[in-house]
């Protein structure tokens, strides 16, 4: 993810100079070598000695938290890949270092700058779709991202597929959801001999009124597939990879244009303009629209992730949420 969304995001942006990198594992740092960047194996070093005024965190899941606090005592922005850490008391105590700080802890939410689903929200938001009702979003892959055997280590990836996509798809939904509260989550997951994380995961989602959300996710699919449909009132909205299909009550049927770059699964394009969101979000501070925002988002997606994990342990049971789609829940 670094090398192939990142670092060719961060290159697109001609007022950041990237100082350094750290890279603690040897089979990788040959790779960050030829960069011809300075590369460290020790992180406290590298904050030590190069005071960042950021700190871009894109290692797997399990190293995220630890990652982000040293950053911020150092006195760093911090930019970190989903999930943003894996329970809700470590983000607690990070969001609270942060503000002590005053430096931003933002997630990278790159799925809002895909131009099909920024679409999708535009005509939300115009109100083509009238009061929506109901989100569905679907993810089918042959296998975790690139095959990368960290993904299915429950220690080091903290879970399988449910944390993979379920990050990218509950921030994506509550956003197209016009930012409603989710109230509660149901879910099953299927974990297959002789894999020890889920790989399968179907859940459920009620949102403030009245809305509902569908979400599927696989590693286990025949083919690669990313799609979603969303109706309301007055129309409905069809997603198929890069393509959206407008239909009206009426039955009028609208092809919306979408522009999209050439790009591929680590998707650079994307985080070139998340990247400038992050730049934004500094310059308004922790306290900004962006920031809070996107830590609102987080803390949605963190309780949702927790909820459904939940929901799973007690057969699908719907765990419900606090009041702000976000905090402790408990069985419906």
């Amino acid at each position: 993810m670094a090398e192939l969304g990142h670092m060719p995001g961060w290159r697109r942006r001609r007022d950041v100079e990237i100082v350094a990198i750290h890279e603690p594992a040897a089979a990788r740092r040959q790779a960050a070598l030829r960069t011809n960047i300075r590369v460290y194996e020790d992180l406290d070093l590298l904050l030590a000695g190069e005071s960042p005024d950021f700190v871009d965190i894109a290692s797997p899941p399990a190293y995220h938290a630890d990652a982000a606090r040293a950053a911020l005592e150092a006195g760093a922005h911090v930019l970190v890949e989903k999930p943003l850490c894996l329970d809700s008391s470590t983000l607690e105590a990070l969001r609270a270092l942060a503000a002590s700080r005053g430096r931003l802890l933002f997630c990278v939410h790159n799925w809002k700058h895909s131009p099909v689903y920024r679409a999708a929200f535009d005509a939300v938001s115009a109100g083509r779709l009238g009061e929506l009702y109901y989100c569905m979003l679907t993810r089918l892959r042959t296998q975790q991202a690139g095959g990368a055997p960290w993904r299915v280590d429950p220690v080091i990836g903290g879970g399988g597929i449910l944390i993979d996509h379920g990050w990218h798809v509950f921030y994506l939904m509550q956003w197209l959801m016009g930012g409603r509260a989710p109230r509660s989550v149901a879910a099953q997951l299927g974990i297959f001999a002789p894999g020890v994380v889920d790989e399968v995961a179907d859940l459920t989602a009620t949102f403030a009124g009245d809305g509902l959300g569908y979400i599927h996710l696989s590693w286990r699919a025949p083919v690669r597939r990313t799609s979603a449909m969303l109706y309301g009132r007055e129309g409905m909205l069809e997603i198929e990879d890069n393509s959206i299909r407008l239909t009206s009550r009426s039955g009028r049927r609208e092809q919306l244009p979408v522009i999209e770059e050439p790009d591929n699964s680590y998707h650079p394009t994307w985080f070139a303009a998340l990247a400038e969101e992050f730049e934004a979000a500094i310059a308004q501070g922790p306290q900004g629209p962006i920031a809070q925002q996107n830590q609102h988002e987080a803390a949605t997606a963190l309780a949702m992730l927790e909820a459904a994990k939940a929901s799973h342990a007690a057969a699908g049971t719907p765990v419900a949420l606090g009041p702000s789609g976000s905090g402790k829940s408990g069985n419906c």
